[in-house]
Protein backbone atom coordinates (compact mmCIF):
# COMPACT_ATOMS: atom_id res chain seq x y z
CA UNK A 1 0.00 0.00 0.00
CA UNK A 2 1.26 3.78 -1.31
CA UNK A 3 -0.09 6.78 0.80
CA UNK A 4 -1.93 8.81 -1.49
CA UNK A 5 -3.43 12.30 -0.92
CA UNK A 6 -6.60 12.90 0.02
CA UNK A 7 -9.25 16.26 -0.50
CA UNK A 8 -11.48 16.26 2.73
CA UNK A 9 -14.58 19.21 2.57
CA UNK A 10 -16.13 20.67 5.65
CA UNK A 11 -19.19 22.73 5.50
CA UNK A 12 -18.43 26.23 6.53
CA UNK A 13 -21.57 28.24 8.33
CA UNK A 14 -19.95 32.02 8.30
CA UNK A 15 -21.71 34.83 9.94
CA UNK A 16 -22.30 37.85 7.73
CA UNK A 17 -19.37 39.64 8.90
CA UNK A 18 -17.51 36.71 7.89
CA UNK A 19 -18.95 36.66 4.71
CA UNK A 20 -18.39 40.10 4.01
CA UNK A 21 -14.67 39.35 4.83
CA UNK A 22 -14.31 36.03 2.75
CA UNK A 23 -15.80 38.05 -0.05
CA UNK A 24 -13.03 40.80 0.01
CA UNK A 25 -10.33 38.67 -0.05
CA UNK A 26 -11.97 36.83 -2.85
CA UNK A 27 -12.01 39.88 -4.69
CA UNK A 28 -8.72 40.77 -3.78
CA UNK A 29 -7.14 37.54 -4.68
CA UNK A 30 -9.09 38.03 -7.91
CA UNK A 31 -7.65 41.66 -8.78
CA UNK A 32 -4.37 40.42 -7.88
CA UNK A 33 -4.55 37.44 -10.27
CA UNK A 34 -5.85 39.58 -12.90
CA UNK A 35 -2.99 42.30 -12.46
CA UNK A 36 -0.25 39.33 -12.93
CA UNK A 37 -1.76 37.92 -15.98
CA UNK A 38 -2.06 41.59 -17.53
CA UNK A 39 1.23 42.22 -16.96
CA UNK A 40 2.62 38.90 -18.22
CA UNK A 41 0.54 39.25 -21.35
CA UNK A 42 1.43 42.40 -21.92
CA UNK A 43 5.49 41.29 -21.91
CA UNK A 44 4.47 38.99 -24.30
CA UNK A 45 2.80 40.44 -26.76
CA UNK A 46 5.64 43.63 -26.53
CA UNK A 47 8.30 40.75 -26.73
CA UNK A 48 9.78 41.49 -23.19
CA UNK A 49 10.68 38.63 -20.90
CA UNK A 50 8.49 37.00 -19.09
CA UNK A 51 8.21 38.32 -15.45
CA UNK A 52 9.13 36.13 -12.85
CA UNK A 53 6.50 35.22 -9.68
CA UNK A 54 8.80 36.89 -7.29
CA UNK A 55 8.60 41.04 -9.08
CA UNK A 56 5.22 40.40 -9.59
CA UNK A 57 4.65 39.70 -5.89
CA UNK A 58 6.88 42.88 -5.29
CA UNK A 59 4.96 45.31 -7.87
CA UNK A 60 1.81 43.72 -7.68
CA UNK A 61 1.40 43.27 -3.86
CA UNK A 62 4.02 45.42 -1.79
CA UNK A 63 4.10 48.27 -3.48
CA UNK A 64 0.68 48.42 -4.78
CA UNK A 65 -0.61 48.26 -1.02
CA UNK A 66 1.22 51.88 -0.55
CA UNK A 67 -0.77 53.19 -3.62
CA UNK A 68 -3.96 54.65 -3.58
CA UNK A 69 -5.74 52.67 -5.86
CA UNK A 70 -4.90 49.34 -4.39
CA UNK A 71 -4.54 50.19 -0.66
CA UNK A 72 -7.62 48.35 0.36
CA UNK A 73 -4.96 44.99 -0.74
CA UNK A 74 -3.86 45.15 3.39
CA UNK A 75 -7.07 44.45 4.38
CA UNK A 76 -6.61 40.70 3.73
CA UNK A 77 -4.21 38.25 4.49
CA UNK A 78 -1.41 38.51 2.26
CA UNK A 79 -0.65 34.32 2.39
CA UNK A 80 -3.74 34.64 -0.03
CA UNK A 81 -2.13 36.81 -2.32
CA UNK A 82 0.79 35.01 -2.57
CA UNK A 83 -1.38 32.34 -3.01
CA UNK A 84 -3.25 33.84 -6.03
CA UNK A 85 0.00 34.40 -8.13
CA UNK A 86 1.05 30.45 -7.56
CA UNK A 87 -2.44 29.48 -8.60
CA UNK A 88 -1.20 31.80 -11.93
CA UNK A 89 2.20 29.74 -12.14
CA UNK A 90 0.29 26.54 -12.01
CA UNK A 91 -2.29 27.67 -14.92
CA UNK A 92 0.54 28.40 -16.83
CA UNK A 93 2.53 25.57 -16.17
CA UNK A 94 -0.56 23.10 -17.12
CA UNK A 95 -0.87 24.80 -20.05
CA UNK A 96 2.63 24.69 -21.54
CA UNK A 97 2.35 21.01 -20.87
CA UNK A 98 -0.41 20.44 -22.47
CA UNK A 99 1.34 21.96 -25.65
CA UNK A 100 4.28 19.96 -25.01
CA UNK A 101 2.32 16.54 -24.65
CA UNK A 102 2.92 16.06 -20.88
CA UNK A 103 -0.82 15.95 -20.13
CA UNK A 104 -3.82 16.99 -21.73
CA UNK A 105 -3.85 20.11 -23.69
CA UNK A 106 -6.17 22.94 -21.80
CA UNK A 107 -6.57 26.53 -22.37
CA UNK A 108 -4.44 29.55 -21.68
CA UNK A 109 -5.38 30.93 -18.54
CA UNK A 110 -7.92 34.00 -18.46
CA UNK A 111 -8.82 36.83 -16.54
CA UNK A 112 -11.07 36.01 -13.44
CA UNK A 113 -15.01 37.87 -13.22
CA UNK A 114 -16.40 38.90 -9.66
CA UNK A 115 -19.56 37.33 -11.67
CA UNK A 116 -17.58 33.98 -11.51
CA UNK A 117 -20.30 31.57 -9.24
CA UNK A 118 -17.28 30.03 -7.35
CA UNK A 119 -14.99 31.64 -5.61
CA UNK A 120 -11.87 30.44 -3.71
CA UNK A 121 -8.75 31.77 -1.69
CA UNK A 122 -5.84 29.20 -0.19
CA UNK A 123 -3.56 29.60 3.23
CA UNK A 124 -0.94 27.87 3.88
CA UNK A 125 1.02 27.39 7.12
CA UNK A 126 2.28 31.05 6.84
CA UNK A 127 -1.14 32.40 7.44
CA UNK A 128 -1.26 30.76 11.33
CA UNK A 129 -4.66 29.47 10.59
CA UNK A 130 -5.50 26.76 12.95
CA UNK A 131 -8.47 24.89 14.37
CA UNK A 132 -9.45 25.84 17.75
CA UNK A 133 -10.20 23.88 20.77
CA UNK A 134 -13.96 24.96 20.53
CA UNK A 135 -14.09 22.83 16.45
CA UNK A 136 -13.99 26.38 14.87
CA UNK A 137 -11.76 27.27 12.10
CA UNK A 138 -9.94 30.20 12.98
CA UNK A 139 -8.83 32.08 9.58
CA UNK A 140 -6.39 35.39 9.76
CA UNK A 141 -8.31 38.99 9.36
CA UNK A 142 -11.59 36.79 9.22
CA UNK A 143 -12.13 35.45 12.70
CA UNK A 144 -13.53 31.80 14.19
CA UNK A 145 -15.77 30.19 11.75
CA UNK A 146 -18.14 27.27 12.52
CA UNK A 147 -17.74 24.39 10.99
CA UNK A 148 -19.66 21.00 10.42
CA UNK A 149 -17.16 18.33 11.53
CA UNK A 150 -18.17 15.09 9.70
CA UNK A 151 -14.97 13.29 10.48
CA UNK A 152 -11.88 13.75 11.81
CA UNK A 153 -8.86 14.42 9.86
CA UNK A 154 -6.56 11.27 9.32
CA UNK A 155 -3.34 13.57 9.58
CA UNK A 156 -2.39 17.56 9.81
CA UNK A 157 -3.21 19.62 7.42
CA UNK A 158 -0.74 22.49 5.94
CA UNK A 159 -3.40 24.55 4.05
CA UNK A 160 -7.14 24.94 3.78
CA UNK A 161 -8.75 26.35 0.63
CA UNK A 162 -11.94 27.87 1.35
CA UNK A 163 -14.96 27.61 -1.48
CA UNK A 164 -18.13 29.48 -1.93
CA UNK A 165 -19.49 27.39 -4.47
CA UNK A 166 -22.65 28.26 -7.14
CA UNK A 167 -25.09 27.61 -4.83
CA UNK A 168 -23.89 30.17 -2.26
CA UNK A 169 -22.68 27.35 0.21
CA UNK A 170 -18.78 28.12 2.29
CA UNK A 171 -16.52 24.57 2.43
CA UNK A 172 -13.43 24.27 4.10
CA UNK A 173 -11.37 22.09 1.88
CA UNK A 174 -7.97 20.31 3.55
CA UNK A 175 -5.65 18.24 1.58
CA UNK A 176 -3.90 15.58 3.83
CA UNK A 177 -1.66 12.77 3.62
CA UNK A 178 -2.60 8.93 4.26
CA UNK A 179 -0.49 6.40 6.06
CA UNK A 180 0.36 3.07 5.60
CA UNK A 181 -1.44 2.40 8.74
CA UNK A 182 -5.25 2.61 6.82
CA UNK A 183 -4.78 -0.60 4.98
CA UNK A 184 -7.60 -3.39 5.10
CA UNK A 185 -7.31 -6.86 5.96
CA UNK A 186 -7.31 -9.26 2.85
CA UNK A 187 -9.79 -10.65 1.55
CA UNK A 188 -10.43 -13.75 -1.01
CA UNK A 189 -12.74 -11.81 -3.45
CA UNK A 190 -12.20 -10.90 -6.74
CA UNK A 191 -14.78 -9.13 -8.88
CA UNK A 192 -15.53 -7.38 -12.42
CA UNK A 193 -17.93 -4.97 -12.92
CA UNK A 194 -19.66 -3.97 -16.24
CA UNK A 195 -20.83 -0.19 -15.87
CA UNK A 196 -24.06 0.25 -17.55
CA UNK A 197 -26.94 2.61 -18.29
CA UNK A 198 -30.16 0.27 -17.16
CA UNK A 199 -28.49 -1.42 -14.48
CA UNK A 200 -25.25 1.07 -13.18
CA UNK A 201 -22.88 -1.82 -12.05
CA UNK A 202 -23.29 -5.24 -12.83
CA UNK A 203 -21.20 -7.70 -10.80
CA UNK A 204 -19.71 -10.85 -11.57
CA UNK A 205 -21.07 -12.70 -8.68
CA UNK A 206 -24.18 -11.95 -9.96
CA UNK A 207 -25.40 -8.78 -8.52
CA UNK A 208 -27.25 -6.03 -10.11
CA UNK A 209 -27.48 -1.98 -9.14
CA UNK A 210 -29.73 -0.73 -10.69
CA UNK A 211 -29.24 3.14 -11.80
CA UNK A 212 -30.56 6.05 -9.44
CA UNK A 213 -30.39 8.35 -12.19
CA UNK A 214 -30.64 11.27 -9.95
CA UNK A 215 -30.60 13.96 -12.94
CA UNK A 216 -33.81 12.21 -14.61
CA UNK A 217 -35.72 12.54 -11.45
CA UNK A 218 -35.38 15.52 -10.38
CA UNK A 219 -35.37 16.96 -14.35
CA UNK A 220 -39.40 18.76 -13.37
CA UNK A 221 -38.00 20.57 -10.48
CA UNK A 222 -35.37 21.69 -12.63
CA UNK A 223 -37.14 22.68 -15.41
CA UNK A 224 -39.66 24.98 -13.52
CA UNK A 225 -36.67 26.65 -11.51
CA UNK A 226 -35.29 27.32 -14.80
CA UNK A 227 -38.09 28.47 -16.51
CA UNK A 228 -38.64 30.97 -13.24
CA UNK A 229 -35.00 32.43 -13.85
CA UNK A 230 -35.49 32.91 -17.56
CA UNK A 231 -38.70 35.19 -16.94
CA UNK A 232 -36.83 37.42 -14.47
CA UNK A 233 -35.14 40.23 -16.19
CA UNK A 234 -31.62 40.90 -16.03
CA UNK A 235 -29.61 42.21 -13.49
CA UNK A 236 -32.36 42.45 -10.77
CA UNK A 237 -32.47 40.92 -7.51
CA UNK A 238 -35.32 38.04 -7.94
CA UNK A 239 -32.83 36.86 -10.68
CA UNK A 240 -29.77 36.86 -8.62
CA UNK A 241 -32.41 34.62 -5.90
CA UNK A 242 -33.43 33.13 -9.11
CA UNK A 243 -30.40 31.72 -10.41
CA UNK A 244 -29.21 30.76 -6.69
CA UNK A 245 -32.46 28.48 -6.29
CA UNK A 246 -31.76 27.18 -9.49
CA UNK A 247 -27.82 26.02 -8.50
CA UNK A 248 -28.98 24.66 -5.17
CA UNK A 249 -31.57 22.43 -7.07
CA UNK A 250 -28.00 20.97 -9.07
CA UNK A 251 -26.25 20.94 -6.37
CA UNK A 252 -28.71 18.44 -4.55
CA UNK A 253 -28.59 16.23 -7.58
CA UNK A 254 -24.59 16.12 -7.01
CA UNK A 255 -24.21 15.63 -3.86
CA UNK A 256 -26.89 12.58 -4.05
CA UNK A 257 -25.07 11.24 -7.03
CA UNK A 258 -21.49 12.05 -5.04
CA UNK A 259 -23.13 9.72 -2.04
CA UNK A 260 -24.09 6.96 -4.01
CA UNK A 261 -21.03 7.04 -5.49
CA UNK A 262 -18.93 6.76 -1.96
CA UNK A 263 -21.18 3.91 -0.65
CA UNK A 264 -21.09 1.81 -3.27
CA UNK A 265 -17.03 2.49 -4.09
CA UNK A 266 -16.59 1.81 -0.38
CA UNK A 267 -18.41 -1.24 -0.20
CA UNK A 268 -16.93 -2.76 -2.43
CA UNK A 269 -13.40 -2.25 -1.54
CA UNK A 270 -14.03 -3.26 1.64
CA UNK A 271 -15.71 -6.97 0.30
CA UNK A 272 -12.99 -7.91 -2.47
CA UNK A 273 -9.10 -8.05 -2.35
CA UNK A 274 -9.41 -6.89 -6.44
CA UNK A 275 -11.72 -5.01 -8.51
CA UNK A 276 -11.14 -4.65 -12.39
CA UNK A 277 -13.87 -2.32 -14.60
CA UNK A 278 -13.74 -1.68 -18.30
CA UNK A 279 -11.80 1.60 -19.27
CA UNK A 280 -15.31 3.31 -20.53
CA UNK A 281 -14.89 6.36 -24.11
CA UNK A 282 -16.92 8.63 -21.98
CA UNK A 283 -15.85 11.60 -24.09
CA UNK A 284 -17.35 9.36 -27.09
CA UNK A 285 -20.57 8.01 -25.80
CA UNK A 286 -21.41 11.86 -24.36
CA UNK A 287 -21.30 12.68 -27.59
CA UNK A 288 -24.60 10.38 -28.62
CA UNK A 289 -28.35 10.87 -27.80
CA UNK A 290 -27.28 8.84 -24.89
CA UNK A 291 -25.40 11.95 -23.55
CA UNK A 292 -27.24 12.59 -20.88
CA UNK A 293 -27.97 9.42 -19.38
CA UNK A 294 -24.24 9.34 -19.44
CA UNK A 295 -23.55 12.40 -17.52
CA UNK A 296 -25.94 11.64 -15.21
CA UNK A 297 -24.48 8.24 -14.11
CA UNK A 298 -21.25 9.53 -13.48
CA UNK A 299 -18.63 6.52 -14.57
CA UNK A 300 -15.52 8.20 -14.13
CA UNK A 301 -15.93 9.88 -10.79
CA UNK A 302 -17.04 6.43 -9.65
CA UNK A 303 -13.52 4.88 -11.17
CA UNK A 304 -11.81 7.35 -10.10
CA UNK A 305 -13.19 6.91 -6.49
CA UNK A 306 -12.16 3.07 -7.02
CA UNK A 307 -8.99 3.89 -8.18
CA UNK A 308 -7.78 5.91 -4.83
CA UNK A 309 -10.03 3.80 -2.24
CA UNK A 310 -7.71 0.98 -3.55
CA UNK A 311 -4.40 2.41 -3.30
CA UNK A 312 -5.72 3.62 0.17
CA UNK A 313 -6.90 0.53 1.64
CA UNK A 314 -4.44 -1.47 -0.17
CA UNK A 315 -7.11 -3.27 -2.44
CA UNK A 316 -5.58 -4.59 -6.39
CA UNK A 317 -7.27 -2.41 -8.75
CA UNK A 318 -7.13 -3.13 -12.78
CA UNK A 319 -8.87 -0.85 -16.00
CA UNK A 320 -9.60 -3.08 -18.73
CA UNK A 321 -8.84 -1.81 -22.22
CA UNK A 322 -11.96 -0.39 -23.76
CA UNK A 323 -11.43 -2.48 -26.64
CA UNK A 324 -11.59 -5.60 -25.07
CA UNK A 325 -14.65 -7.58 -26.50
CA UNK A 326 -16.29 -8.76 -23.12
CA UNK A 327 -19.87 -8.56 -24.61
CA UNK A 328 -18.50 -11.03 -27.41
CA UNK A 329 -16.53 -13.78 -25.37
CA UNK A 330 -18.18 -16.98 -23.94
CA UNK A 331 -16.73 -16.72 -19.94
CA UNK A 332 -17.10 -20.70 -19.80
CA UNK A 333 -15.02 -21.72 -22.46
CA UNK A 334 -13.32 -18.60 -23.94
CA UNK A 335 -15.03 -18.32 -27.52
CA UNK A 336 -15.89 -15.38 -29.46
CA UNK A 337 -18.99 -15.72 -30.78
CA UNK A 338 -19.74 -12.48 -32.33
CA UNK A 339 -21.03 -8.82 -32.29
CA UNK A 340 -24.27 -8.40 -30.33
CA UNK A 341 -26.82 -5.44 -30.84
CA UNK A 342 -27.63 -4.17 -27.01
CA UNK A 343 -31.21 -5.23 -27.72
CA UNK A 344 -29.44 -8.79 -27.32
CA UNK A 345 -29.88 -9.46 -23.35
CA UNK A 346 -29.05 -13.19 -23.35
CA UNK A 347 -27.71 -15.29 -25.62
CA UNK A 348 -25.99 -18.80 -25.90
CA UNK A 349 -22.56 -19.97 -26.64
CA UNK A 350 -22.66 -21.77 -30.06
CA UNK A 351 -19.36 -23.60 -28.99
CA UNK A 352 -20.46 -24.84 -25.34
CA UNK A 353 -23.72 -23.65 -25.31
CA UNK A 354 -23.73 -22.41 -22.19
CA UNK A 355 -26.51 -19.66 -21.90
CA UNK A 356 -25.49 -16.44 -20.64
CA UNK A 357 -26.77 -12.71 -19.69
CA UNK A 358 -25.33 -10.44 -21.49
CA UNK A 359 -23.74 -8.63 -18.63
CA UNK A 360 -22.82 -10.67 -16.30
CA UNK A 361 -21.28 -12.65 -18.60
CA UNK A 362 -19.10 -9.23 -19.99
CA UNK A 363 -18.71 -8.68 -15.85
CA UNK A 364 -17.01 -12.33 -15.61
CA UNK A 365 -14.58 -11.87 -18.68
CA UNK A 366 -13.73 -7.95 -17.05
CA UNK A 367 -12.89 -9.92 -14.17
CA UNK A 368 -10.54 -11.88 -15.97
CA UNK A 369 -9.17 -10.22 -17.59
CA UNK A 370 -8.20 -7.47 -15.00
CA UNK A 371 -6.06 -10.20 -13.02
CA UNK A 372 -4.13 -10.90 -16.37
CA UNK A 373 -3.54 -7.03 -16.39
CA UNK A 374 -3.08 -6.74 -12.48
CA UNK A 375 -0.41 -9.45 -13.21
CA UNK A 376 1.20 -7.39 -15.85
CA UNK A 377 0.78 -10.16 -18.52
CA UNK A 378 -2.49 -9.39 -20.83
CA UNK A 379 -2.61 -9.72 -24.40
CA UNK A 380 -5.71 -8.49 -25.40
CA UNK A 381 -7.83 -9.02 -28.64
CA UNK A 382 -10.03 -6.04 -29.39
CA UNK A 383 -13.40 -6.56 -31.23
CA UNK A 384 -11.88 -6.87 -34.97
CA UNK A 385 -9.03 -9.16 -33.68
CA UNK A 386 -6.31 -7.32 -33.39
CA UNK A 387 -3.57 -7.33 -30.48
CA UNK A 388 -4.15 -4.35 -27.89
CA UNK A 389 -1.17 -3.63 -25.44
CA UNK A 390 -2.05 -3.76 -22.05
CA UNK A 391 -2.62 -0.77 -20.16
CA UNK A 392 0.81 0.57 -18.36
Amino acid sequence: MVGVQLRYSFRLYPSAGQRSSLARAFGCARVVYNDALRARETARSEGLPFPKTGDLSKTLITEAKNTPERAWLGEVSSVVLQQSLRDLDTAYRNFFDGLKGRRPRMGAPRFMSKRDTRQSVRFTANARWKITPGGKLSLPKIGDVSVKWSRALPSRPSTVTVVKDSAGRYFASFVVETGPDEALPDMAGEIGIDLGLTHFAVMSDGRKISSPRFLRRAEKKLKRTQQALSRKQKGSANRAKARLKVARAHARVADARREFHHQLSTQLIRENQAISVEDLCVKGLARTRLAKSVHDAGWSAFVSMLEYKAARYGRTFAKVDRFFPSSQLCSACGFKDGHKPLAVREWTCANCGTVHDRDINAALNIRTEGHKVAAGRAETVNACGGAVSPAA
